[in-house]
């Protein structure tokens, strides 16, 4: 069956809108700003509220129409990026029980971060930078859940970390938030090497990209297509891209950084949908991971680790937003294991409702705290708080080597520190090392000479 053309029919163009109507708002204010004229604040978050408007809407009648045809998938061919004998590289939408209720809850929630946004950032410096990137992100997320083939969700992937990197740093004149995006940058671009060895064994394995040739069937009831060394392969490095993405073990350092960002970038980006968009991949190609189930244990494994870790040392951090970013990391681990447990609906409800819930607390904290300043000046000192918890029933010796642990964050970073970070800097420099002798060597001059020029500031 030939997919659907674009315009072909009215579901074809409403879920044509949901992607373009973010990429409108980027150029309506993207352009003006690298013209050096950029729009008003009002005239911005009207145009980026409207976008994320029109998305939603057009993700809602979409899935009142999807719901009526019994949640068949409707797929949209864009096009082939290239092909090459049986291998080809094609842009494809669907639209599917997964992908519209995750594209209503993402607008949504991405609607209610901008008319927020509006007030919070009111004369900044880089007001028209966030919505730059709001929009960037919101056209990401939309391609990743929306994408028919591993190469559309690919893009979108990127753009989402290349927008929640840059947003980490916003306040680029602070180090620590310049240190806190290049931590998260390097730590999405080490796991984006999963997704892009995933997407090649794809191609090699159907020589497509498309889902179609990767499983069969509507979402949750997909049957995977390869066989069973192929959706190991695939599952491992899936499984992989996901790890940075959602702030796992071993690469969930960034994210309690990742609150050095303003409010409402940490609110849609950390607290809700960015750090679930490793979850989404694996609901994607659940039937993949169904195929391999020693890849399955693994993710419980996983994210059953990275829950109990955050938990322990996210009750020991002395500040909201540090507090919150655990939370959300707990919440995610979970969300991975239901997943690898075989779960279809309720991880996809718990992305949902966790996401609505954490974004709401992080928008709510700075006032959270001004209310609790207030209540403590009323009372003439700080609220009283129980004693009670459940470390309080461990012998003393384990609770403060709990506590210890908790305060060290597990000794994570240290550990991946030592073990990774130290010697892929050691590797790296002497590569660059290497390169400027060799570009010296291959210019005539030497290796000393050039040293003595570059010692004298170029003089003679």
């Amino acid at each position: 069956m030939t997919p659907p053309r674009p315009f072909d029919d009215p579901l074809s163009v409403l879920v044509i809108c949901q992607l373009v109507a973010p990429v409108v708002a980027l150029a309506s204010i993207g352009l003006p700003a690298l013209l050096g004229r950029p729009l008003s604040e009002r005239t911005t978050t009207r145009v980026v509220g409207a976008a994320f408007t029109t998305s939603f809407v057009a993700a809602l009648v979409t899935l009142v129409m999807i719901i009526n045809r019994g949640f068949a998938a409707h797929v949209v061919h864009l096009g082939s990026m290239f092909a090459v004998g049986h291998h080809a590289a094609t842009i494809e939408l669907v639209a599917d029980g997964l992908s519209v209720p995750y594209v209503c809850f993402s607008t949504g929630l991405c609607a209610l971060v901008n008319a927020f946004a509006g007030k919070y950032l009111h004369r900044e410096p880089g007001f028209t930078r966030f919505f730059i990137l709001l929009a960037l992100f919101g056209t990401g997320m939309n391609l990743m859940v929306l994408a028919g083939s591993i190469d559309a969700l690919f893009a979108g992937w990127e753009f989402l970390g290349i927008s929640s990197a840059l947003l980490i740093g916003f306040f680029h004149e602070r180090r620590n938030a310049v240190d806190a995006a290049m931590r998260a940058f390097c730590t999405y671009r080490v796991c984006d090497v999963g997704l892009l060895a995933a997407s090649v064994v794809i191609h090699q394995a159907t020589g497509s990209g498309d889902f179609a040739a990767l499983f069969a069937g509507t979402w949750p009831e997909a049957t995977c297509l390869v066989p069973g060394t192929t959706a190991l392969t695939v599952s491992l490095l899936l499984i992989f891209a996901a790890l940075g993405k959602s702030g796992q073990v071993p690469f969930s350092g960034w994210l309690p950084r990742a609150m050095e960002g303003p409010t409402p970038s940490s609110a849609i980006f950390y607290g809700a949908l960015s750090i679930h968009a490793g979850a989404y991949v694996l609901l994607r190609c659940e039937s993949v991971l169904d195929a391999a189930p020693a890849a399955a244990w693994l993710l419980v494994a996983i994210g059953g680790g990275t829950a109990l870790h955050a938990a322990i040392v996210g009750s020991v951090q002395t500040d909201l937003k540090s507090m919150l970013a655990y939370a959300s990391m707990t919440q995610a681990g979970i969300i991975l294991a239901e997943i690898g447990l075989g779960l279809r609906v309720v991880p996809l409800v718990h992305v949902i409702s966790h996401a609505i819930l954490r974004s709401l607390q992080i928008l709510r904290s700075p006032s959270a705290m001004h209310d609790r300043h207030e209540l403590a000046a009323a009372l003439g000192g700080h609220p009283g708080s129980s004693d009670w918890s459940l470390v309080r029933l461990l012998p003393r010796r384990v609770s403060r080597s709990l506590y210890h642990i908790a305060l060290e964050r597990g000794f994570e970073e240290a550990v991946v520190t030592r073990l990774v970070v130290l010697p892929l800097m050691a590797m790296l420099k002497a590569a660059d090392g290497l390169e400027r002798r060799w570009t010296t060597l291959l210019g005539g001059g030497s290796t000393e000479g050039r040293m003595r020029h570059d010692s004298s500031g170029g003089m003679p």
